[in-house]
């Protein structure tokens, strides 16, 4: 992960790999679900906030930028040491 403010890597341990994996993982799950079962208003809210991320998008694709997110720490390769 390469911050944008320091363009330095970022070495997560895996508790916080998971952790953030995890989060992921229920914000695509919350999103299906709501996109599916939400009534009109729910849905029309959930297209709303989409909407102001940033670059303006669907919630579909906010769903597809987090499991992208899951897949970049999935397949991560791991630190090198520093010695």
């Amino acid at each position: 992960m390469t911050p944008r403010a320091t363009r330095k890597n970022t070495v997560l341990t895996s508790e916080e790999t998971e952790v953030i994996r995890s989060v992921l993982a229920a914000c695509s799950q919350v999103l299906y679900w709501a996109e599916r079962h939400g009534d009109r208003q729910f849905r029309a809210t959930l297209a709303a906030a989409a909407q102001a991320a940033e670059g303006g998008r669907t919630p579909g694709h906010l769903r597809y930028d987090a499991n992208l997110a899951i897949d970049y720490l999935d397949f991560a390769p791991t630190a090198r040491s520093r010695r």
